[in-house]
């Protein structure tokens, strides 16, 4: 993780982030499905009631990676928690030590805000992400199917 350095992002972060949720997107086979704008990442991180946070992972002076995420909260805990929407870190960038930097802050935040636990999803046919997170020893639940409702 050396050289790799992770940072809040800010409002004049906002054509990054927008740059790396298409980068996801397209990565994700869904680009057609991104509609997110520079004035709706502005209004929805950085406005009067923010809905997630975002942190950046900078190596060698070039932003590579991000990591969006949100507070939820466990009934069965009694605790908040963190929800993972999105981690990514460019092609170029990969095996870097970015992605796990970004996790380490992740959870460095969940502990210091009380959090019971981070949670996320991972598309199924993404088998390198998968691995990454087995090997910082996520576990599945793969008895819950994931629904949605727009």
């Amino acid at each position: 993780m050396s050289g790799i350095r992770i940072t809040p992002a800010t409002e004049a972060d906002v054509p990054v982030v927008l740059e790396m949720i298409r980068g996801l997107a397209e990565y994700e086979k869904l680009a057609h499905a991104c509609s997110a704008t520079e004035d709706q990442l502005r209004r929805t991180l950085f406005g009067d009631k923010p809905g997630a946070e975002v942190l950046l992972a900078e190596l060698d002076g070039e932003q590579v990676g991000f990591a969006l995420c949100f507070p939820n909260y466990s009934t069965f805990l009694a605790q908040p928690g963190i929800y993972l929407e999105d981690l990514f870190v460019k092609p170029h960038a990969r095996g870097k030590g970015a992605g796990l930097a970004l996790f380490v802050e992740l959870a460095r935040i969940a502990v210091a805000r009380g959090c019971g636990r981070v949670e996320w999803a991972v598309l199924d046919w993404n088998e390198p992400s998968i691995q990454f997170y087995k090997k910082l020893g996520a576990v599945p639940l793969d008895e819950w199917a994931t629904y949605r409702l727009t």
